[in-house]
């Protein structure tokens, strides 16, 4: 008999978070029978299948392959999956017992809908008991205040979906090879063909991956590159407006060059003051999304010009 759910969790070189992550999927309270969990493993050095051989979970398939990507890791996951929900997650993200029963409760009164939980940032593994004791320290990646979410919202460390609608919608585009926005690029396909995206706030889990600053700066540049591809693959101007690809966005960016005094004053504050991180990540965010639009505007004139010196190609 198949089971209900199927997690699907990408990974590469999480072996250290995966040690706490498996025995958290093993201890849920959710039947182990009723679940399956689909590694999806990118190709890892690190002893991640030494680990999954430690484990021995019956419901536990690991399935490794060359490095796709998020998206392509994800995208094995769901084609081999058996459940009719599919739930996502990753190899960095520690869940409460009861998780996967939240996530299964949702989908019974709630058919044809797509699942986001409650995603809560943790510096590591400690942090997680003194935030349980301690909600008001809680730091988390939705708005605790909705019920429906936008597409902006679909984040895969903890979301669910029908396999149905995610085999109806198509698969996450695996040409989004950096960080970012493939994850919200399906949810935008979710939305757009009807699903509801619904928040679920009783379905917790942990994130622990601290990220050094100039590493967070480096991903931000690669999500606005992500947004352009994003933009130009659906032209929609809601895509632009909500992720910074338009004028006032730009003219905030024009206001701090890169390398002038307010720039390097928010930078070298990043560790210190909230503010001054969050000017500086955004900073990055729009610089690789400027470098991105503009590399693409080139392509446009380039294509452009082949067409008209080479008329016969077409």
């Amino acid at each position: 008999m198949p089971p209900d759910l199927s997690v699907v969790i990408p990974t590469l070189n999480r072996r250290d978070t995966l040690a706490h992550v498996l025995p958290a999927l093993a201890a849920q309270t959710y039947p182990a029978s009723r679940f399956e969990i689909m590694l999806c493993d990118a190709g890892s050095t690190d002893g991640t299948a030494q680990l999954v051989k430690e484990m021995q979970l019956p419901n536990l398939h690991w399935l490794p392959a060359p490095d796709a990507g998020r998206a392509g890791a994800r995208n094995r996951g769901v084609a081999a999956a058996r459940g009719q929900i599919v739930v996502f997650t990753d190899a960095d993200t520690i869940p409460e017992a009861d998780w996967l029963e939240a996530h299964a409760d949702a989908h019974v009164t709630r058919s044809e809908t797509a699942i986001v939980g409650c995603e809560i940032q943790v510096d590591d593994i400690n942090e997680i008991e003194s935030v349980r004791r301690d909600p008001k320290r809680r730091r988390t990646r939705h708005p605790d205040n909705r019920s429906r979410l936008s597409w902006m919202y679909f984040l895969t460390g903890n979301a669910s979906v029908p396999r149905g609608l995610l085999v109806q919608c198509g698969p996450f585009d695996e040409s989004f090879t950096g960080y970012g926005h493939e994850d919200l690029e399906l949810g935008y396909r979710l939305a757009r063909s009807g699903v509801a995206i619904r928040y679920l706030p009783r379905a917790v889990n942990y994130h622990c991956h601290p990220v050094p600053l100039e590493e967070r700066c480096e991903k931000m540049r690669m999500a606005g590159a992500s947004t352009v591809r994003f933009y130009r693959k659906h032209r929609d101007p809601r895509i632009a407006l909500r992720l910074g690809l338009n004028p006032l966005s730009w003219a905030w960016h024009a206001l701090m060059p890169e390398g002038g005094s307010l720039w390097r004053h928010c930078r070298s504050r990043m560790g210190t003051v909230s503010v001054a991180r969050t000017v500086a990540l955004q900073h990055a965010y729009l610089s690789g999304l400027k470098k991105e639009w503009r590399a693409a505007a080139i392509d446009r004139v380039v294509e452009r010009s082949d067409r008209r010196r080479h008329p016969a190609r077409q």
